[in-house]
Order: C-alpha cells, then sequence, then structure tokens
C-alpha cells in the first residue's frame, strides 16, 4: 500500500516552494475585474477620430484584462475636451474602473495653460499611447510638382482650411510660419475631412491630413494629378530626433523639407515650438490613463493587456482601417511619449500664446 502521510520536512519545502512561485509571479496577475463595468472616458463627441480609435480598443481590451469585464466607452465632449479632462481628474477613483482617453487636443490646452484646465497630466498613469503621423500636400495650381520644388511656394497666396488656432492645427500653424509661407488660416472648418474637401473643390491649395486619411483619400488625388505631395510630419527616433516617417519612406520629414525650402537646418525658438506641439498632436497624439494614486500593478494590467491584444486576429484584420500602420505602445515607450507630449518651457508657451493673441486675435478660454 502507498503511504499518503507527508512528513514534517517536506510540507515545509512545499509551502517554501509554492511561496516562491507567488512571489516570482508578476503583481498584475493578482488584479481581476471579473463582474465589474469600466468606464472609457472620451472627452469629445461619438464619431470622431477619437471616439473611434476607443471603440476600436474597447472590445480588446475587455477581452484581455483579467476577469473579461465589460469595457464601455462614455463620450463627454466640450470645452475643446477639458470638460471630460476636468471630470475624470475629479471624479475618476484608483480602482481601474475609470480609464481616460486624451488626444492632441486635450494636450494642446494644458500646454497652453488655457483656464478652462483644470487637469494635470503629470498626476495620471499612462497606460497605451497611440503615435500617428501626417502628410502635407498642394494643388497643382502652385507651380509645384514634387519636393524639389517647395521653393516655388515662396510668396504665394496659399490658403488652408483650418479647425482653429488651438486645434491639431496648430502644428500646420506654427510649421508654415516656420517656412515663412504665406497662408491663409480660414477657421472654423469641423475636422480635417471638410479641410480636404474644400481642397478638392479648389477653395484652398494647401492641406495635410493624418496618415490613414492621406493613403485612403488623398493618394487617389496624387495618382490622379490633383494633388502633390510635399512632406510628412515625421515620426520620432529614440534619441527624440524628428526622422523620415517610414510609411511614406519617399517623401521628406518637416526638417528635411525646411532645410531644402531654407538652405540650413531648423533650430531656434520657432523651431523648438513648432516641435513641443509636432510631438503633442502627433507622436503622442492618442493616450489611455488611469487616475492618479492608481496601485502600480492594476496600471501593469492594463499595460499587459493592451500588449496582448496586439497579437489578437480581429486586432490584426482591422488595426489599419483605424490606426494606419503605426503601433500602439506600452512601457518605457509610452511613457517617453507621455512625457514629451506634456511637456513645454514657460519661454516656449508664452511666445506662442502671444503669437496667436498678435497674429489671430485668439484669447484663452473665450
Amino acid at each position: 500500500m502507498t503511504s499518503t502521510k507527508m512528513t514534517r520536512r517536506k510540507a515545509i519545502g512545499i509551502a517554501l516552494a509554492t511561496a516562491a512561485t507567488l512571489a516570482s509571479a508578476p503583481a498584475w496577475a493578482e488584479t481581476d475585474f471579473s463582474g465589474k463595468t469600466i468606464e472609457w472616458i472620451i472627452p469629445f463627441s461619438a464619431g470622431g477620430g477619437s471616439d473611434t480609435w476607443a471603440r476600436f480598443n474597447a472590445p480588446m481590451l475587455s477581452k484581455y484584462l483579467p476577469g473579461n469585464p465589460t469595457v464601455v466607452v462614455v463620450n463627454e465632449p466640450g470645452g475643446g475636451s477639458t470638460k471630460g479632462a476636468n471630470l475624470f481628474a475629479v471624479r475618476a477613483k484608483a480602482d481601474g474602473l475609470t480609464l481616460l482617453g486624451t488626444s492632441g487636443s486635450t494636450q494642446f490646452p494644458y500646454l497652453l495653460g488655457d483656464p478652462r484646465v483644470k487637469y494635470e497630466y503629470k498626476d495620471w498613469k499612462i497606460a497605451m499611447a497611440a503615435p500617428t503621423g501626417g502628410v502635407v500636400y498642394v494643388s497643382p495650381s502652385t507651380g509645384v510638382t514634387s519636393v524639389e520644388d517647395i521653393a516655388k511656394l515662396k510668396g504665394q497666396k496659399l490658403t488652408y482650411a483650418s479647425q482653429g488656432a488651438t486645434s491639431l492645427d496648430l502644428v500646420p500653424l506654427l510649421g508654415f510660419g516656420l517656412m515663412d509661407l504665406e497662408v491663409q488660416h480660414v477657421f472654423g472648418f469641423k475636422g480635417r475631412g471638410d479641410g480636404r474637401l474644400a481642397f478638392e473643390r479648389g477653395e484652398t491649395n494647401i492641406d495635410y491630413q493624418t496618415s490613414s486619411a492621406y493613403m485612403k483619400n488623398v493618394q487617389p488625388l496624387v495618382d490622379a494629378g490633383q494633388a502633390v505631395p510635399l512632406f510628412s510630419w515625421g515620426v520620432l527616433d529614440e534619441d527624440g530626433n524628428i526622422i523620415r516617417d517610414p510609411n511614406f519612406a519617399d517623401l521628406p520629414s518637416f526638417p528635411e523639407a525646411y532645410q531644402t525650402m531654407t538652405g540650413k537646418a531648423p533650430e531656434g525658438p520657432d523651431f523648438e515650438a513648432y516641435a513641443a506641439f509636432f510631438i503633442a498632436g502627433f507622436p503622442a497624439q492618442k493616450m489611455a490613463f488611469l487616475p492618479k494614486d492608481t496601485p502600480d500593478e492594476i496600471v501593469q494590467t492594463y499595460q499587459a493587456a493592451f500588449e496582448a491584444m496586439k497579437e489578437d486576429p480581429d486586432y490584426l484584420a482591422n488595426k489599419e482601417a483605424v490606426l494606419g500602420t503605426y503601433q500602439q505602445v506600452t512601457g518605457k515607450a509610452a511613457q517617453a511619449l507621455f512625457e514629451k507630449g506634456t511637456t513645454i518651457t514657460p519661454e516656449t508657451r508664452s511666445s506662442v500664446v502671444e503669437m496667436l493673441s498678435a497674429n489671430y486675435g485668439v484669447k484663452l478660454g473665450e
């Protein structure tokens, strides 16, 4: 007969081995959201880019978070996205049940010191960042046939359809100004899609679209000879330098195009201002945050879920239509984008605020 008795020494050995196994397990493995509902706050109206991004990610997040909680996207628009972000800062508890999605339009008021902003980005814990890019193009009526002709734009009257001076269109406003292009920014357009339609109607002659929109809607115009691509905004390398966007490897980045036009590399306070808002608007355009004081194990749980979903067949099959060819990132990569996309020197802030007031009559908070 086989004995079922266990010696005291053997029992202690098993207990120690079990304790060692539990101690070596990642802390996030202990987090469980079974039966819970997670609210993903999007401070924009339904149907926009940020809403589409969150609704694409939400079912994947539910699938890969422990316990498979229900993830509900809640739209809290208003104040150029500051309303929803303010509510998150005040109401969200550090229990992992509330997530906030922000975009460049949330970062810009924060960077500019807009009095509507009652939130502090540095208080929050980043779970994921989603970069994107963009391409600037002009009408053949400008006489430009390729990026080599960019100097022909000097002195021309150019017209650009803008959503507003403190929206994401602040990036082209600063960039075109840095290039010393004579551009009339017509404010009031509801989205970049409306700007493209104005370009197609011949109402404007310079425009940009984010990467996915460019590939879908502008590349056909290029193929038909109705648009000429000039440059991409570029992407950041590991050292924080702006380099060519690999999605548009045949197009120069903004710094390259600037050098082609002026004969020198961009530098100085005006370029630093452009770079600050470029980073907030594109490499760090969309970010998902957990509230202040959220335990590290919950943050790690979210990061692990966002990483795991990237191998999901449904995610892989559909991500390009929503995200383009850019990768959502977590961990150190997300933290680096977060820090760069929400940091600005007081001098840069003051110079941009003064320029917007003097040149465009923009008063923050109005």
